[in-house]
């Protein structure tokens, strides 16, 4: 499987491997709900402009990382990812959140 390549793309889905187990994320209502409690805002337009400027931070791409996978049905937290390897590391973590990021507001 190639796992840069979404479950579902029209549903929004991004594929992550972790602990070496694929996983379908996505932003869900909900979890950009939790998204945006997690990080202690209002809206989610500041973190959009840090990921299209580049300028995102590790706890910008874990939470949306945890968002995306508790969208896709996942039943774990932050606290759950700390020990977790996700194949491809850092950078593969990276482009799935923005990846999450694209597809919750591309226009269908």
């Amino acid at each position: 499987m190639d796992v840069n390549a979404p479950h579902n793309p029209w549903a929004g889905e991004v594929s992550l491997v972790v602990d070496g187990q694929v996983y379908a994320c996505k932003l869900t209502l909900g979890a950009l709900a939790e998204l945006e409690a997690a990080l202690g805002t209002d809206t989610l337009v500041e973190l959009v402009k840090r990921f299209e400027s580049g300028a995102f931070s590790t706890r910008d791409v874990l939470v949306l990382i945890v968002a995306g996978l508790r969208g896709g049905g996942w039943q774990g937290s932050a606290r759950d990812m700390v020990g977790a390897q996700i194949e491809g590391g850092v950078v593969r973590a990276a482009e799935a959140a923005a990846q999450l990021l694209a597809r919750a507001f591309a226009a269908s």
